[in-house]
């Protein structure tokens, strides 16, 4: 989710969910060490509880932009060993370390160490290439979860990184959920976590009631936030209401106003809430004013009420 899970949109999606945890975009512990992404540490405490995503293949740098980052108090550091961007291949994190356990297990017992309180946990796909993921993925939780992580969010795919594209990565693979399933069973003192696929809270609950830990959902929550965060509370964790998109976009005005306060322009939040809507009617008028509009010198709340506004209409 690089480029897509910043601040502004974590905050947006906060609005639909006080319990979902949500993950900042992927940052690279190399940018971090070197104090090139610090800005990126950077979120409201209304966003809790929210982990940051790390890539790195290094343990010492690893260690280190975990302890720059203990002074922001995430509730979880995760690595992630499941990305398939041609620019995480160059750098030699992401999926490909799926082809080292031993070298992932060195990091997060690095990041361990390093910690004050965030829990470190690793996200990872069942295979890369040629592996075969009932082999490769069982031998890979054994060896990195002995280092001390005891969370695996595991995207239920490989990830073929020769010959096919980061977007194709992720729709070309076939899924094998049955194999996230039964790394719980192999595993039952590891908590396991299912991703890859999934665009729904019917979905998350049929495999949260399978015994799964919990449940990544990625594209889907960004594209039609108020159909699977909305109603997460009350499904998920038992306790308060569901949250309409008019409820999310006013919850807003607030922090839209501040930001813009601090230099922020309208369209470095608008554009994560495109979505609010998505399948009613209105949706497109929605998408369309905030879209021409939000680029405009002095675009502000009273363009995101008018969008709003013309959706309601198209309800009525």
């Amino acid at each position: 989710m690089m480029d897509w899970t910043d601040r502004h949109c974590r905050y947006f999606h906060r609005q639909f969910s006080r319990h979902v945890l949500l993950y900042t975009e992927m940052v690279t512990a190399a940018a971090l060490v070197r104090g090139d992404a610090l800005h990126l540490l950077r979120y409201d405490d209304a966003e809790h509880p929210v982990a940051l995503q790390l890539g790195g293949s290094d343990p010492g740098q690893l260690a280190e932009a975990v302890r720059i980052a203990n002074g922001f108090s995430y509730d979880e550091i995760n690595l992630n060993v499941g990305c398939p961007s041609d620019r995480v291949q160059s750098g030699c994190f992401g999926a490909v370390l799926m082809e080292n356990a031993a070298l992932v297990a060195d990091c997060v017992a690095a990041m361990i160490e390093a910690s004050d309180g965030a829990r470190i946990t690793v996200k990872c796909r069942i295979g890369v290439d040629d592996q075969e993921p009932r082999e490769v993925l069982p031998a890979f939780i054994a060896r990195v979860s002995a280092s001390g992580v005891t969370h695996f969010a595991i995207h239920a795919r490989k990830a073929w990184l020769q010959g096919l594209s980061p977007k194709e990565n992720r729709d070309i693979p076939p899924l094998d959920y049955p194999l996230v399933q039964e790394m719980k069973r192999l595993f039952p003192h590891l908590e396991i976590a299912i991703n890859g696929g999934i665009s729904s809270l019917e979905q998350a609950t049929g495999f949260l009631d399978a015994g799964l830990d919990g449940v990544m959902i990625g594209r889907a929550a960004y594209h039609d936030p108020a159909g699977v965060l909305g109603a997460a509370d009350p499904v998920i964790f038992g306790r308060g209401g569901v949250t309409s998109g008019e409820q999310a976009v006013r919850a807003m005005y607030d922090y839209i106003e501040n930001e813009l306060a601090r230099g922020s322009r309208l369209h470095q939040i608008t554009r994560h809430m495109l979505g609010a809507f998505a399948g009613r009617p209105g949706a497109r008028q929605w998408r369309r004013i905030l879209s021409e509009g939000a680029n405009r010198p002095g675009a502000g709340v009273e363009l995101v009420e008018t969008a709003l506004q013309s959706v309601m209409q198209s309800a009525a």
